[in-house]
């Protein structure tokens, strides 16, 4: 009976002292409250909480990757996207966390959602297409602003996939052809106009040395007789064709 009597009670304490153990693992904090009001931080480790008058928060401190939803996004050329990206954010400081913020992941999500909208909105289709490491800084300096004094850092955000209707896919599949187009005309162009320029250079220089044109005659003919070409040619010297070319002496105009 006597032992009975001193058993209940060592029971009971035994209880309430391991009910009143934690133990944090190292990328934990517990945010403890005294009778309701803040106390401190602890951990990592073992550390006592006292049951009733003492309660206690785990915060995880590592970093938590976050899926943003696809959201939909008119851009500023009234174009409607569709937009997924991921969010990678950590507590810093698990006091603020857990004061400042009631569910501070709802929240940062739902900030993270509402601010991928606003700066894309902000932007022409063909930005969201190909700056889109700017607009992943600019929506992580905006999230990371915000969200400091809830404790939170933003460490990084990715657009993930910027996703059109078919209307739209098929009318860039038309740009980008014409834009390959007009490079391709540009291209022959000033192919040409290099073309023009080496010919008139090579004008000049045989119009200089008569010569040169007579070398150019024998190796045309040389290019002819390789290709077993049916016809002959047979270059004349210079002087036979200005020969032709010039009035005899003593014909008078009529």
């Amino acid at each position: 009976m006597y032992l009975f009597e001193y058993l209940v009670p060592a029971i009971l304490l035994l209880a309430i002292i391991i009910s009143a153990v934690r133990i944090l693992k190292e990328y934990e904090r517990g945010v403890i409250f005294f009778l309701g009001r803040f106390q401190k931080v602890k951990g990592p480790g073992l550390i006592i909480v006292i049951p009733v008058i003492q309660k206690m928060v785990r915060v995880d401190l590592r970093v938590v990757t976050y899926d943003i939803p696809t959201q939909d996004v008119i851009s500023r050329d009234n174009v409607t996207v569709h937009v997924s990206a991921v969010l990678y954010f950590r507590v810093v400081d698990p006091e603020r966390a857990i004061i400042q913020v009631e569910h501070y992941f709802n929240a940062t999500s739902q900030l993270a959602q509402t601010t991928l909208r606003s700066v894309l909105g902000q932007h022409d289709l063909d930005e969201m297409l190909s700056q889109r490491d700017k607009m992943n800084a600019d929506i992580q300096n905006i999230l990371d602003e915000q969200t400091a004094s809830w404790g939170i850092k933003v460490t990084n955000v990715e657009i993930k996939h910027v996703d059109l209707n078919e209307t739209m896919i098929r009318a860039i599949a038309k740009q980008a052809e014409a834009e390959r187009e007009r490079r391709a005309k540009i291209i022959h162009a000033e192919g040409e106009l290099q073309a023009s320029e080496k010919l008139l250079q090579a004008a000049e220089v045989m119009s200089k040395n008569p010569q040169t044109l007579q070398l150019r005659y024998l190796q045309t003919l040389n290019d002819i007789s390789n290709e077993n070409a049916s016809t002959i040619v047979f270059p004349l010297p210079m002087e036979i064709m200005n020969a032709f070319y010039k009035k005899p002496s003593g014909q008078d105009e009529k």
